[in-house]
């Protein structure tokens, strides 16, 4: 593989690094009605669930939806602004999607998500590359700016709501397999790292109502679904009250109560931040069987200083403290991964080995990991300069991918020899031979599928691996 790319996602499969940069579309369902919806969805699994939501919306307004762009009469491409090259890809796409509406003049093309959000004025009215600008708080408009948009004129929301979590939608669900969902939990962000346009995307955090996750979740498990993922740009800082005041659930309680749901039900959760993960949301994980022992805890820098310029509102030694109370509740079994930017504004050599040191501390057993890309409108943007020349830069994100290249392999080979209970989710990619499925700590396992289906829990003894897969054999 090619080093110069932007940014990596060191996954738990080899199977997925195929499809990282692939956008996830919607299916086709064709109930009769007289219009059809076409998603693609980049970037975060917020932006996936928010798909979700955007279906269920429209196919209330009479869409049916399709696999096939040529065949749609309204386009959606939800969009991610973290980093340029996230942004190249949609420009991309939409450059296709207007040959295809030259040959189709009434198809309707829009913009949602982060990238509408913080280019509204451009894509609509400087590039005019798209018909329909919405942001991820303004999906309820979504019919009313159609039909805008049919009636000639080009349509926009972009507000920013305070209050606004979809919490009375139902999703319908992208995957379709049946086995895993999303369940968005809150939205927003209040960190402010300086690197980072959420904040200013979508706005401000507030929490969903405790009790429609749990009927969500409730109602999941009752059509057949096995796990679910709480989603939030940072989990550990949700905090729901009831008007009255009478009921308050942060959120250890509310894995507490959605593990409680079911015995059988897997539950995940994205992202942590360092600063919030709580001791009790670790002794919660640990209580629950169900509750799934693997956290993402994006570190960013390994450097305190560095930290302090990324407005991360903690320090190095604050992190590893982190890092050393999960060790001392779980041991070595929980899966850990983490985010990491090569080439931070004013970075230094010593800092960026830092980095590694840090790596070299903890042993992620995966990472995603990035060359800072400078974003306009930014705090970094504004106050600091882009400093670090682009070779050095990729320099610098080699090293980190090669290092945590050796960590994944030996994170993996810790687990061979290990018998682990593994949700399957459906066929291998490779062959409708073999299955795969996730252990407890999120890592992907492929094994020969002998009588077993999707949806079931098997036990499977791991008998080797590569540095993003664990092999093995199922044990009747």
């Amino acid at each position: 593989m090619r080093q110069v790319v932007q940014d990596l996602k060191i996954l738990p499969t080899e199977e997925e690094k195929a499809a990282c940069d692939l956008p996830r579309i919607t299916a086709d369902k064709n109930t009769g009605k007289h219009r059809k919806l076409y998603i693609e969805s980049y970037g975060c699994q917020m932006n996936f669930s928010d798909s979700e939501i955007v279906m269920s919306i429209l196919t209330e307004e009479g869409f049916d939806t399709t696999s096939t762009p040529d065949n749609a009469d309204v386009i959606l491409l939800n969009t991610c602004s973290i980093r340029d090259n996230a942004e190249q890809k949609v420009r991309f796409r939409l450059m296709h999607f207007n040959g295809l509406k030259r040959r189709k003049p009434s198809m309707i093309v829009g913009i949602l998500g982060c990238m509408a959000e913080r280019l509204k004025a451009q894509l609509l009215e400087q590039e005019k590359i798209v018909d329909m600008v919405v942001g991820p708080d303004a999906y309820r408009d979504l019919p009313n700016l159609i039909n805008e948009v049919d009636g000639g004129h080009k349509a926009v929301n972009v507000f920013l709501s305070r209050e606004e979590t979809y919490a009375d939608i139902n999703p319908i669900r992208l995957t379709g397999d049946g086995v895993s969902a999303f369940i968005s939990i809150m939205r927003g962000c209040d960190n402010m790292c300086s690197f980072c346009v959420v904040p200013y995307t979508r706005g401000r955090e507030r929490s969903r109502d405790a009790h429609s996750i749990i009927k969500e979740a409730e109602e999941l498990v009752a059509n057949g679904y096995k796990e679910v993922t709480l989603l939030g740009q940072n989990v550990d800082s949700y905090k729901w009250a009831s008007e009255d005041g009478s009921e308050k659930v942060n959120f250890a309680e509310l894995l507490e109560r959605v593990a409680l749901i079911n015995p059988e039900l897997r539950v995940r959760f994205s992202t942590s931040h360092p600063k919030d993960i709580t001791d009790e949301v670790l002794y919660t994980i640990k209580k629950h069987d169900n509750i799934c022992n693997f956290i993402h805890l994006p570190a960013q820098s390994g450097n305190s200083r560095v930290l302090e310029l990324m407005n991360r509102t903690y320090t190095r030694e604050w992190y590893i403290e982190r890092i050393n109370k999960i060790r001392e509740i779980f041991g070595d079994d929980c899966g850990v991964s983490s985010d990491m930017i090569a080439g931070f504004c004013t970075e230094t050599e010593e800092e960026h080995q830092d980095t590694l040191s840090l790596m070299e501390y903890v042993k992620y057993d995966f990472g995603y990991l990035f060359s800072y890309s400078e974003r306009p409108g930014t705090p970094a943007a504004k106050k600091l300069t882009d400093d670090i020349p682009e070779d050095v830069k990729q320099r610098r994100l080699t090293e980190i991918i090669s290092l945590q290249r050796q960590h994944s392999l030996e994170r993996n080979k810790s687990q061979v020899g290990q018998i682990q209970k593994i949700l399957v989710e459906g066929f291998s990619k490779k062959s409708e031979n073999d299955l795969r499925g996730r252990n407890n700590r999120n890592m992907m396992a492929i094994f020969p599928k002998k009588h077993y289906t999707k949806g079931q829990y098997v036990n499977v003894l791991i008998t080797g691996c590569s540095g993003g897969t664990l092999l093995g054999e199922i044990i009747d």
